[in-house]
Formats: C-alpha cells, sequence, structure tokens
C-alpha cells in the first residue's frame, strides 16, 4: 500500500507552464534578493547600476506573480503525499500564501516607496511608471523600513522553501520535488 501511495506521489506532476513559471520566477526573485543586497552593501558606482536592474525586476515580478496567480487558478498543484505529517502540509500550504503574499507585496511597496520620495520607477529608456502614492517623506521613509524588513523575511522563506525541497528530493524522495523539477513530458495528474 505504502509502495504503491509512493509510485502515485511521483506521478503528480505540475503543468509545464506552472514549472517553467516557478523556475523562472525563482531566478529572478533570487536575483532581486541579492542585487538589493548588493545595493545597500555598496556606495560604489555599481550602486546606479544595480537600481537600474532592481527596479523593471521588480515590475516584471510583480506581473509574472500576477499570471502565475491566474496559472494556478486554471491549473491547481497536484495534491502532497498522503505520506506527509499534517503539520508539513499546514506549513507548505502557508510558506506558499507568505510567498505569494510577498512576491505581490514587495514591488507594490517599491513603487509606492519611490513614489512618495518622488524617484522614477524607470523601466526602460523613457518609459516610467506613474506614481502610485503622493509624495511625503514619513511615509517614503516608512515604506522603506517596511520593504526592508519584508526583504529579511523574503529571504527567510525562500531559504525554508528551498530547503523543504531538498528534504523531499533528497531525504523523503515522496516526489514532491520532482513535481516541479521534472522537465520531461507531463505525467498523469491523480484524479
Amino acid at each position: 500500500m505504502i509502495e504503491q501511495q509512493v509510485r502515485l506521489d511521483r506521478q503528480a506532476r505540475f503543468p509545464a507552464i506552472s514549472r517553467f513559471l516557478h523556475w523562472l520566477m525563482a531566478i529572478m526573485v533570487l536575483s532581486m534578493l541579492l542585487i538589493g543586497i548588493g545595493m545597500v552593501a555598496t556606495e560604489s558606482s555599481r550602486y546606479h547600476v544595480l537600481v537600474s536592474i532592481h527596479k523593471p525586476l521588480g515590475i516584471a515580478i510583480l506581473v509574472l506573480v500576477i499570471i502565475r496567480l491566474v496559472n494556478r487558478r486554471l491549473n491547481p498543484p497536484p495534491p502532497l503525499p498522503v505520506s506527509l505529517p499534517r503539520w508539513q502540509r499546514v506549513a507548505a500550504e502557508g510558506s506558499h500564501y507568505l510567498l505569494y503574499a510577498l512576491m505581490l507585496s514587495m514591488p507594490l511597496i517599491g513603487w509606492g516607496m519611490l513614489s512618495a520620495e518622488p524617484y522614477p520607477v524607470v523601466l526602460a529608456g523613457p518609459l516610467h511608471l506613474p506614481p502610485i502614492l503622493p509624495q511625503n517623506a514619513t511615509l517614503y521613509a516608512w515604506l522603506r523600513q517596511l520593504h526592508t524588513v519584508l526583504a529579511y523575511l523574503f529571504f527567510l522563506t525562500f531559504l525554508a522553501h528551498f530547503g523543504a525541497a531538498l528534504l523531499h528530493g533528497l531525504v523523503r524522495r515522496d516526489g514532491v520535488f520532482e513535481s516541479m523539477a521534472s522537465f520531461g513530458g507531463n505525467a498523469p495528474r491523480r484524479p
């Protein structure tokens, strides 16, 4: 019975579009977090280069997370293995909600923060986003602090997600990691 369940667990796989969006956004989010660390750690001329990457990358993440949420609604994730303890199911679900909330809120907070200063959100060349908040130095300072605190939370959540993926892939070997990491054709989904 357990072997049969493990076999069923390994068959469930995210659709190709879900896997593509996941890995694309994983690279983008990790890049964004590392660029953010670089921005606060440097006073060199590289700071301006990092900022010029950080802003459009944040907006791209915002657009992609909206697409990803629509895709998730159309293509629900495969169920977790029944062998997974309840607390791990709750932790997995909670961490996914937190990741999505951070992927949505961080770019919006950054955009709002820059609007309050006012700094333009330059996407490319003359293409700028309009301000979404009024100019206000106090609001800017508060949003900047919030953006920083949430960036640390995002980094910790990202690491926890990565650690859980390694646990499933290397220790439990229950098919959870393979459901997102397989790049071959789609395996049958469980009913």
